[in-house]
């Protein structure tokens, strides 16, 4: 009930309103948000780097109302991909296409799609792209294959196990080479599309963690690259210790080296957990926001763990 409603108010106008006119909001929203500019953002990226983790960097915003703040988001990603161009960066990008204006016109999120993988491409930089919620699924899947058939290699997809159609669409995108990441997805869906008990969306999860693992042996178990911007092909996004221990486990028992199985977190949620696994040996990647759409963001963050709820609640007693 209560991931139910966080996930509503994600989406709800007036709470926007209400909440971003408060001071502490921002301040809790800090835990998972690197900060309002780009220049925040790699210093948290540098941070990250320190101790030896990699990073994907999200400039947050999601369902542009016209072309011109579409526009705007294009140029945005690519003045971040200038950015973290730079040798001393271990990052990549992620970004929303509803951001590029899936939500207006399939047309022009796909042109500003391509400015954007053309761009990273002249860097060597590998740019993921999000995945949304179901109405969103097939528009991103038929971007991603366009450009994967323009000659674009340097993309790739998250796919979200709460949703039925998950296995056959990784069954499909891991005999394409598809450089994935597994998660079990935060948006609200209806019963006819997702799974509504929790049990089966960790089932999906190891399905498709063994479908990914498999491939990734099946294609040369490529490592992720030394200079951390291009991630292996399998991927596990999640904080949840028994999922990470199935794949773990799984990749052992069918014998994918560490390097071929990266593990991705959220930024400001279990470092112990991101350092942990980043001491064993698999290359780890954090999940960096940055920027003033702060809001849905964090709001379904919340959702996913009861435990960043009374985080941010807590704030309302500090000055």
């Amino acid at each position: 009930m209560l991931r139910a409603i966080l996930i509503y108010l994600s989406k709800a106008k007036w709470a926007r309103r209400l909440v971003t006119g408060w001071g502490f909001a921002r301040r809790a929203a800090a835990r998972f948000v690197a900060g309002d500019t780009l220049e925040e953002a790699l210093g948290a990226i540098r941070r990250l780097n320190a101790i030896g983790l990699s990073a994907t960097l999200d400039h947050l915003g999601e369902n542009v109302t016209n072309a011109e703040e579409a526009s705007r988001a294009t140029d945005d990603y690519i003045l971040l991909l200038d950015a973290i161009r730079e040798p001393e960066f271990r990052a990549n990008a992620s970004l929303k296409l509803t951001q590029l204006g899936l939500g207006l016109d399939y047309e022009m999120a796909l042109s500003n799609m391509r400015c954007i993988a053309r761009q990273a491409a002249s860097f060597g930089t590998f740019v993921r792209i999000d995945m949304e919620d179901s109405p969103t699924v097939d528009r991103a899947l038929h971007i991603y294959r366009a450009l994967r058939e323009e000659g674009f290699t340097n993309i790739g997809l998250v796919i979200q196990s709460y949703l039925y159609r998950s296995r056959e669409d990784t069954a499909k995108l891991v005999a394409e080479g598809t450089r994935l990441r597994l998660v079990k997805g935060a948006y609200k869906e209806l019963a006819d599309v997702a799974y509504p008990r929790k049990a089966d969306v960790d089932r999906c999860l190891d399905d498709l963690a063994r479908m990914a693992i498999d491939a990734a042996l099946d294609h040369g178990a490529e490592p992720a690259t030394s200079d951390g911007r291009v991630p292996p092909l399998t991927a596990i996004g999640s904080h949840d210790e028994k999922r990470i221990a199935y794949a773990r486990k799984y990749a052992q028992m069918v014998g994918l080296p560490k390097s071929a199985l990266e593990f991705q977190m959220l930024y400001g949620i279990r470092p112990d957990l991101q350092r942990r696994l980043a001491e064993e040996g698999y290359p780890v990647r954090v999940y960096v926001p940055f920027g003033t759409e702060w809001y849905p963001y964090t709001v379904r963050r919340l959702a996913e763990r009861p435990a960043n709820v009374w985080f941010f609640l807590s704030n309302l007693f500090r000055r």
